[in-house]
């Protein structure tokens, strides 16, 4: 899904215009990178928390010479899921694996074959 998508589905549910859904769905993204950018927590229930973490300082390697470089300390925003959505989460890796299976049983239909 990408960013137009969203848009869409704004549309759809609410029956706004696109330019408006388009400046609606731009200003929560403008908001979050807002709020990140100056290191605060974004907790949207249901869904997760974004948050800013430091990162360790690290040594990497040169692929072409082999030499160690110094990787600076810097900071990464992460996301940690919230139950119904890990839920979601285990759900869609459960099917997939059922999908698998039938397919390698040589299966192609019924319930516990389709795809998500």
């Amino acid at each position: 899904m990408i960013k137009l998508d969203i848009i869409n589905e704004v549309v759809n549910r609410t029956g706004i215009t696109k330019t408006k859904a388009e400046m609606a769905v731009e200003t929560v993204f403008e908001s979050m990178k807002r709020a990140l950018a100056q290191g605060e927590r974004i907790e949207l229930r249901g869904f997760g928390i974004f948050n800013v973490r430091p990162r360790k300082t690290g040594i990497g390697r040169n692929p072409r010479t082999g030499a160690e470089v110094a990787i600076p300390p810097g900071k990464a925003v992460r996301f940690t899921p919230r139950k119904e959505l890990q839920t979601l989460q285990r759900a869609c890796r459960c099917a997939r694996t059922r999908v698998r299976q039938c397919l390698d049983r040589g299966k192609k239909d019924g319930p516990e074959c389709q795809a998500f």
